[in-house]
C-alpha cells in the first residue's frame, strides 16, 4: 500500500481503500485590483500628545430622537491624539476607533472650551465643543476616560498648553524662537537706525 493510500471503514463494516491525491489546480483572479494610496487626512500634522482612552458622548440614541430623553452612549475605545499642523500650527483633537479607524472626535482645540472633572470620576474629564466626525460641524458634549488619574491629568495640562496656544495664534502673536527673540530685537535696532534723505 502506497503512502497516498489508506484503509476506511465504511458504515457496513467494510475496509475500503481510499487514495488522497494533492490538488494541483490553480486559481486565477477574475480581478486585478491595482493598490491604491489611502490618506488619512493627518500627513501635514504633527502629534503632540497621544494617549489610549474611552470615549463618550452624551446625547439622544436612536430610539429617543425627539423626546429630549438624553444619557450618556460610548462612542469607542482608541487613540486620543492632539495634532499640529506644520504649516498654519493650528492644533485639533482627533479620536479614531481601535479596530476599524473610524473617528469617532474630531475639533479644533479652542481657547473658550472648559475640560471640567467627571462627577464621581478622577480620570475622567467632560466638555463641550462643535465635532466634525460625521461630516458636518454638531455641537457635541464629550467625555473621555482614561485609565488613571495620572494619565487624566497629564491630558489635562497638555489641552491647556494647546488651548494657549491657539489663543496666541489667534491672536496673529508669533511663537518665540529658539533664541527668544533676540534676532529680532536685533533687526528691530538695525532697522531703528536707518535714517532716509530727501533729495530735491
Amino acid at each position: 500500500m502506497s503512502a497516498e493510500e489508506e484503509k476506511s471503514t465504511n458504515a457496513t463494516g467494510k475496509t475500503e481503500q481510499v487514495s488522497h491525491e494533492e490538488s494541483t489546480a490553480t486559481f486565477e483572479p477574475v480581478v486585478e485590483l491595482e493598490e491604491v494610496e489611502v490618506k488619512s487626512g493627518e500627513e501635514e500634522e504633527v502629534v503632540v500628545f497621544t494617549f489610549r482612552a474611552k470615549l463618550f458622548i452624551y446625547g439622544e440614541t436612536l430610539l429617543d430622537v425627539g423626546t429630549g430623553k438624553r444619557s450618556w452612549r460610548e462612542r469607542g475605545i482608541g487613540e486620543v491624539r492632539i495634532l499640529r499642523h506644520k504649516e498654519c500650527q493650528r492644533l485639533r483633537l482627533l479620536m479614531r476607533q481601535e479596530r476599524t479607524l473610524k473617528v469617532i472626535a474630531n475639533h479644533a482645540i479652542d481657547p473658550r472650551i472648559k475640560l471640567e472633572p467627571n462627577a464621581g470620576s478622577d480620570r475622567s474629564w467632560v466638555w463641550s465643543a462643535f465635532d466634525f466626525s460625521d461630516g458636518e460641524l454638531v455641537e457635541t458634549v464629550f467625555a473621555l476616560r482614561f485609565a488613571d488619574s495620572e494619565i487624566a491629568n497629564s491630558f489635562k495640562e497638555k489641552f491647556t498648553q494647546s488651548q494657549e496656544e491657539m489663543e496666541s495664534l489667534l491672536k496673529g502673536e508669533d511663537k518665540p524662537s529658539e533664541d527668544g527673540g533676540a534676532a529680532v530685537d536685533e533687526a528691530a535696532e538695525i532697522l531703528s537706525k536707518l535714517e532716509t534723505k530727501d533729495e530735491k
